[in-house]
């Protein structure tokens, strides 16, 4: 089971979509939604201890990217964020962003719009218990 989830996605219907289809999985115990991934890295910043399993990231937001997420992510919290398990989530089919997000080691999913419970499934099999 998944303690503690975090959800960065700029579409407020995406978000409350895939919040829906985390509960119903009874895979996740708890979410935290994020419209832009520079309040979540600020957020995680912030709270240094929190214990975040999985991390569902669009890859396509403004402010701030998923990949530049990743990026700063890796950088300013180190060895802690490389235990989370990001599954990358996009409506691309672009090759060129899936080599990408292979590139970080964290990146252990990338998942085609729109999330499903089988989806939850195989992050949640991901987690290093």
């Amino acid at each position: 089971m998944i303690k503690l989830a975090m959800l960065i996605d700029d579409e407020e219907v995406d978000q409350r979509l895939y919040k829906r289809v985390m509960d119903r999985s009874d895979l996740i115990e708890d979410v935290l939604v994020f419209t832009y991934a520079d309040d979540a890295l600020a957020h995680l910043k912030a709270n240094p201890d929190l214990q975040v399993d999985v991390v569902f990231l669009d890859i396509n937001m403004p402010r701030m990217n998923g990949f530049e997420f990743l990026e700063a992510a890796t950088a300013e919290l180190g060895e802690g964020f490389a235990k989370v398990v990001v599954a990358m989530l996009t409506t691309s089919l672009s090759p060129t962003d899936q080599a990408r997000a292979n590139e970080f080691d964290v990146v252990k999913a990338y998942i085609h719009k729109p999330l499903t419970k089988d989806h939850v499934a195989e992050v949640d099999a991901l987690v290093e218990r």
